[in-house]
């Protein structure tokens, strides 16, 4: 059976930037090994946490497809654009591990990225497949305009 990821709880980054994940989010996480999340930059403000299984390659075929175009020399009128893909793609995700207690340690480019400082809060949140962290000003405009098409979602979903 397949868990939905859901809550919303409110977070302190330490002087580390590092912060707990909610017990009731990381019991929804596998836990084994120890590089086996990806931490990535959904939108500013915002970082998700997946677990490797559930990231899976949800890029690595575009990217050898990509790759395959390039080599064959469809893309070299696109060159600006490959160069902006890579770009993007050397910095949007990373593998990360779980500390004891579910400590996650925000690495550099993604604090950045986050906008907060040590001892910052931070909104930790359940996206139904993965767990989001927010900065608390980005994540309230995005609720308040996401919340209105609430019921349309369910109905969408569920019919």
């Amino acid at each position: 059976m397949t868990r939905l990821i859901l809550g919303e709880f409110r977070r302190s980054l330490d002087d580390r930037f590092r912060l707990s994940i909610p017990a009731e989010l990381a019991a929804s996480l596998p836990s084994e090994g120890k590089a086996n999340y990806i931490l990535a930059k959904e939108r500013p403000g915002a970082l998700s946490l997946w677990h490797i299984d559930d990231w899976g390659d949800r890029l690595e075929k575009d990217v050898e497809l990509i790759r395959a175009k390039i080599e064959a020399g469809h893309l070299k009128d696109r060159l600006t654009d490959v160069q902006l893909l890579g770009r993007l793609l050397s910095t949007r995700h990373r593998k990360v591990h779980l500390a004891g207690r579910s400590r996650l340690s925000i690495p550099e480019g993604f604090r950045e990225f986050l906008g907060i400082e040590p001892g910052g809060d931070v909104l930790i949140v359940g996206a139904a497949v993965c767990i989001e962290i927010w900065r608390p000003d980005i994540w309230i405009d995005y609720l308040n305009d996401q919340i209105p098409q609430f019921s349309r979602l369910v109905d969408e979903l569920a019919g």
